[in-house]
């Protein structure tokens, strides 16, 4: 089929049908922490006289580049618009969101914000950001990481944000996770993975028909245990059964390609994974519903170092204690949808 993306919509000239596109994406922010102590978390590092000197300059500097790629997420395809939702990891809190938002190329758009503190011992959160042109929040919880083991309940770590809206006149549910770092063995991210998909379970009950949308830094790639067994993501489109879940990541990282580098090897740990109930099976191209059309790993040269011993890796806010004004350590992910237009 010959299609032409113009501004968000994709004519099928053939049938002469038009389609509406949009992007949902995630990002994990590295970092993102205000200049002042919040009680009861361990933000030392981030203050002006902790490890990394975090200045007001720094702070500033750090919102101007996160806002420039959350703008820019989605353009490849939709130039004027960019992403209709994105979820975010690694936020100190609602205010650095609030500033964050405040950003000239978010404010024009009048991006809004949602996030739920939660009981990480650093202090850091998700949260949703999205255009209220495009995507209508309903509403939003925090599904707390409940552990197994009583003796582990001292690593209190980051829950599940489940937010509820309308996405072209449909509903839609995005869940935004960061699964413990692999500090922590395979054992507590397929606690996790396992905890996601009761939330998935559960939210299906209530909706069969929701356009669902798991996300986050997964902190293991699609392959992982986690990802394919106690969530239960497939590889393959085709290998979806109701109810099921499909990973676009797994063969994108068997590619060869991810989004965050380390010892030199791609993993891909931020992730998208997609309900059912956005999928067309194999052979059929309905499109009267909101439906998944490709995924991508959002790339500009400005996200990597250009030169040096670490040439083509990303290019973070700190590297080695010295700060390189740069961006974050991981790539932004995106899933396009498109809908038929009637």
């Amino acid at each position: 089929m010959t299609v032409l993306f113009l501004f968000g919509t994709m004519n099928a000239l053939a049938q002469e049908k038009k389609y509406s596109v949009y992007a949902i994406g995630f990002y994990n922010l590295e970092n993102l922490f205000d200049t002042l102590h919040d009680a009861g978390h361990n933000d030392y590092e981030y203050l002006p006289e902790g490890r990394n000197k975090w200045s007001g300059m720094k702070y500033r500097n750090k919102l101007k580049n996160m806002s420039r790629v959350l703008a820019e997420m989605g353009t490849d395809v939709l130039p004027t618009v960019g992403a209709a939702a994105i979820g975010v990891s690694e936020v100190e809190n609602e205010g650095c969101l609030r500033d964050l938002c405040n950003q000239e190329p978010l404010k024009k758009r009048n991006f809004q914000y949602v996030l739920i503190e939660g009981p990480d011992h650093r202090g850091v959160d998700c949260g949703l950001l999205w255009n209220p042109a495009l995507f209508t929040l309903r509403d939003a919880k925090l599904v707390p990481y409940i552990y197994e083991k009583p003796e582990d309940a001292k690593r209190a770590t980051r829950g599940f944000l489940v937010c509820s809206g309308t996405l072209a006149d449909e509903h839609v549910t995005i869940i935004v996770n960061h699964l413990p770092s692999r500090g922590a063995v395979s054992y507590y991210r397929e606690l996790g993975g396992k905890q996601i998909r009761a939330v998935k379970d559960s939210l299906l009950k209530d909706d069969p028909n929701v356009k669902l949308f798991i996300m986050g830094d997964m902190n293991d790639d699609p392959a992982d245990p986690s990802m394919s067994k106690a969530l239960g993501a497939q590889r393959e489109l085709e290998d979806v059964k109701p109810g099921g879940l499909f990973n676009p990541f797994w063969n994108i990282h068997a590619s060869g390609t991810g989004t965050l580098m380390y010892d030199g090897k791609w993993n891909l740990f931020d992730q998208i994974i997609l309900s059912h109930s956005l999928l067309n099976q194999k052979g059929v191209k309905d499109y009267s519903t909101l439906k998944y059309w490709k995924a991508q790993i959002f790339r500009r040269d400005y996200l990597f170092q250009q030169e040096g011993r670490y040439k083509g890796n990303t290019l973070r806010t700190h590297a080695g204690g010295v700060w390189l004004n740069g961006y974050s350590d991981h790539l932004p992910s995106l899933v396009y949808l498109v809908k038929e237009q009637k």
